[in-house]
């Protein structure tokens, strides 16, 4: 019988063992070489060897697929952040300024309202230039967070971002890690 080279993927080393452990302390004597591989099959998981050997091939792993490449907008916006994801200054630039802004949105819970105070607290963390009045004001104009009459409770909006403001999100993601 020629020798045959195949895989043998355990998902749990401590339940494979133990399932090992328990057929050969369920087997009278000492089992033979065909028994002891279909000891090893059943303890991975498979109804014997046979249907080990019949499985399709593990699929080739999985590359990792490159970043989608970023427009020279988000490129350029993204040089407004520092290696924190901290908002160093507010460009001059409309469309940077609107871009830039999902870089704080994406800093709120959807899910909970915010004292005015809140708001500036967090805005204070993510930027770097002291004007998050400004940048507060821009991110309810915009549409991306609501406040009350008297401006004391504000909400992040559900929006869907464009896909520069996605791919600046997750670049602002990448670099918290």
């Amino acid at each position: 019988m020629p020798r045959e080279s195949f895989p043998l993927v355990v998902d749990d080393l401590s339940t494979f063992a133990k399932s090992l452990r328990t057929q050969l302390l369920a087997h009278p004597a000492t089992p033979g070489h065909q028994t002891l591989l279909n000891m090893l099959a059943r303890a991975a998981g498979h109804r014997n060897l046979q249907t080990l050997q019949a499985r399709p091939p593990a699929p080739p792993p999985k590359l990792p697929t490159p970043a989608p490449a970023v427009t020279a907008l988000v490129r350029r916006t993204l040089n407004l952040f520092d290696d924190h994801g901290r908002l160093q200054r507010l460009p001059a630039k409309r469309s940077l300024q609107l871009l830039s802004l999902w870089g704080l949105w994406m800093r709120f819970d959807a899910k909970r309202p915010y004292r005015e105070r809140e708001v500036n607290q967090i805005l204070t963390a993510w930027h770097s230039f002291g004007d998050y009045c400004t940048l507060r004001r821009d991110l309810v104009t915009q549409g991306l967070m609501t406040r009350t009459a008297d401006s004391a409770v504000y909400t992040k909006l559900p929006a869907r971002p464009g896909e520069d403001a996605m791919a600046l999100m997750r670049a602002l993601r990448a670099l918290a890690h």
